[in-house]
């Protein structure tokens, strides 16, 4: 019994179904952000339908449209703030702050999108709530002080600024040609950024 009790763990073994089980969940968070972002109402089995999972898996990884709809967001958001750190490695600190904020810009496009999907999700009593955006703002607070060090911005600017000043792009209709206007507005911010900047 005891020798039984020794046998090493087959704990390796599981590894290849655990990348499958990755790979499924990443397929549905992508295909439910397009669908749910084109309508809040999509059935979770035609998002499993075209992910290329069965309701069952669907289910295992989301037990409700809730935890499918809250972890797009937090998956989206975790996406854009990754990419902070991801952008310093190959850029200057302004170039990464202005190309981060390109992709901020689509994050909120998705977000406007979805935005009936996560009122419903988050409506109701009992209802999670809407995750906060920490991840988001710390990466925003990581570029600022890179760009404060380079001497490429003014000083003290906060990423509370940065996130307000952007506000406007939750203003664009995210189903129109809004990428010009966005774009337009982002480098109206980056000038006054850069306005009074040492440029040690």
């Amino acid at each position: 019994m005891g020798h039984q009790r020794d046998e090493p763990p087959r704990a390796e073994a599981p590894a290849p179904q655990r990348a499958d089980a990755q790979r499924n969940r990443e397929r549905i968070l992508e295909v439910a952000l397009t669908e749910l972002t084109c309508s809040a109402d999509t059935p979770l089995s035609v998002i499993a339908k075209k992910a290329g999972v069965g309701q069952g898996t669907l289910y295992r990884n989301f037990p409700s449209r809730e935890a499918l709809v809250l972890e797009i967001y937090r998956y989206e958001m975790r996406q854009v703030a990754d990419s902070a750190e991801q952008l310093l490695k190959c850029r200057e600190p302004d170039r990464a702050l202005r190309e981060w904020m390109d992709r901020l810009a689509r994050f909120a496009m998705a977000k406007a999108g979805l935005a009936d999907a996560i009122r419903q999700a988050t409506s109701g009593p009992g209802s999670p709530e809407k995750p906060a955006h920490s991840p988001v703002t710390e990466a925003a607070e990581l570029l600022l002080r890179r760009c404060e060090e380079a001497g490429t911005i003014r000083p003290g600017v906060t990423a509370d600024d940065l996130v307000l000043a952007m506000g406007g792009l939750w203003q664009l209709d995210p189903t129109g040609d809004w990428q010009p206007r966005a774009a337009r507005l982002l480098d109206l911010i980056m000038d006054g950024l850069r306005t009074g900047a040492p440029r040690r």
